[in-house]
């Protein structure tokens, strides 16, 4: 291990740094805006399964089983190669976006769904009873208890979606994996890139997974 350190080019390290930097961007560009479009397409989708809207539930019940069991290679082939044969054209990254969305809408759905159903029916009739609207219920009754219960989904499907991102360099979006494969392929300096593709993901990864920690730990303090 230690000769295998000694032996690695540093000077071909320091001059890839700004390329991986640049792919890192990217990859926490659509990391960051996948996840967040997730959220919001989970909550939405688990609210429709929770309140069982007539016509919205079995297109969500349907979405789901689409989005978990297929790939996100299958769904971004699809968008990317597979909708220009209709004549709708999109460039890699609105795919990518696409797909990862798709993707972790179903995932977070399922965390945020799990929440609400662990907010139990009394605290609801009791909140009745003390004269809160439907709106207030949400807000401040099953809202602050189901996210305390799908907080640590959450984080995990996060942490699930930012690595998942890794497959976007099959439609040709320069992330670092995508520089990794370039980089090899033009320089064959295998070692030194593969520690890059490593540092990279950890330095994402690793406050990523701290972050929701803490977060996890605070909520529980100050809802107890």
């Amino acid at each position: 291990m230690g000769e295998l350190f000694f032996n690695l080019d540093f000077v071909f390290i320091k001059n890839a740094i700004p390329t991986f930097t640049k792919a890192l961007w990217l990859t926490l560009h659509l990391s960051f805006f996948g996840i967040l479009f997730s959220i919001l397409l989970g909550f939405f989708i688990a609210v429709v399964q929770y309140y069982k809207f007539r016509f919205l539930t079995p297109l969500a019940q349907g979405y789901i089983e689409l989005s978990r069991n297929t790939p996100l290679l299958i769904q971004l082939f699809f968008l990317y190669y597979g909708l220009p044969q209709i004549g709708l054209k999109l460039d890699s990254y609105t795919c990518a976006l696409i797909g990862v969305t798709f993707l972790g809408g179903s995932y977070m759905a399922e965390s945020f769904r799990s929440g609400l159903e662990a907010v139990g029916k009394i605290q609801l009739e009791s909140g009745r009873s003390l004269g809160l609207s439907e709106l207030q219920l949400v807000l401040f009754v099953v809202l602050p208890q189901s996210l305390m219960v799908s907080l640590p989904y959450i984080g995990a499907n996060a942490i699930f979606l930012l690595k998942e991102t890794s497959v976007v360099s099959a439609i040709a979006l320069a992330d670092v994996l995508y520089v990794t494969k370039d980089l090899i392929g033009s320089y064959y300096k295998t070692n030194e890139t593969l520690l890059l593709l490593v540092l990279c993901y950890l330095v994402v990864l690793l406050p990523l997974s701290i972050l929701f920690s803490l977060l996890e730990k605070h909520y529980k303090r100050y809802l107890v």
